[in-house]
């Protein structure tokens, strides 16, 4: 991959911290993430009740700038705060992907969405934007409408959200290499 991200950001507010991950099938090193995901769900269970979550600094900013884009973040929540509020409600993340769990670790982490994307399924340059009228989101849960709603497109349209995983940029068993995005 080794290649620069570009991205342009129309939404005031935002900024992405991009990442190239390779995954090299590190059994310990799964562990490890799986033993470190345990430890933080536990403090976090610690410290919050779903009740008490949206008292949180940055669950309260991500909430600010998906009203600022038109998403009502009631109804179509930051992916970050979905995981986190699984977590308070006793749920388990599950081991998905080496990738993929390294995603979830930092979003619930860092308390912020990131999603992992597929080496070449998308292309720089790269836009984050509220989606337009017409526009449709693939993604995980089915066709997400896109309008209002905070989008990473490239030129072959919509292929992320800090809402949910799209089809498109899936990562699948035989991925080894992906990029990281945050959104902060």
């Amino acid at each position: 991959m080794s290649e620069t991200p570009n991205a342009t950001l129309e939404l005031p507010g935002w900024e992405l911290a991009w990442f190239e991950l390779e995954s090299n099938d590190d059994a310990a090193a799964a562990a490890r993430l799986a033993a470190r995901r345990a430890r933080r769900a536990a403090e976090l269970r610690a410290r919050w009740t779903p009740a008490e979550l949206g008292e949180d600094p940055i669950v309260t900013a991500l909430r600010r700038l998906f009203r600022a884009a038109g998403t009502d973040p009631s109804r179509y929540r930051p992916s970050s705060e979905a995981l986190l509020r699984r977590l308070l409600k006793g749920e388990e993340l599950a081991a998905i992907h080496p990738l993929v769990d390294l995603n979830n670790a930092l979003s619930v982490e860092l308390g912020v969405p990131a999603c992992v994307l597929a080496a070449g399924s998308f292309a720089f340059p790269v836009t984050l934007r509220a989606g337009r009228e017409g526009e449709v989101l693939d993604s995980m849960r089915g066709p997400l409408d896109g309008a209002g709603k905070v989008l990473l497109v490239d030129a072959d349209g919509p292929f992320g959200s800090p809402i949910t995983d799209s089809h498109r940029v899936k990562v699948r068993a035989e991925t080894n290499r992906a990029w990281l995005v945050a959104y902060l």
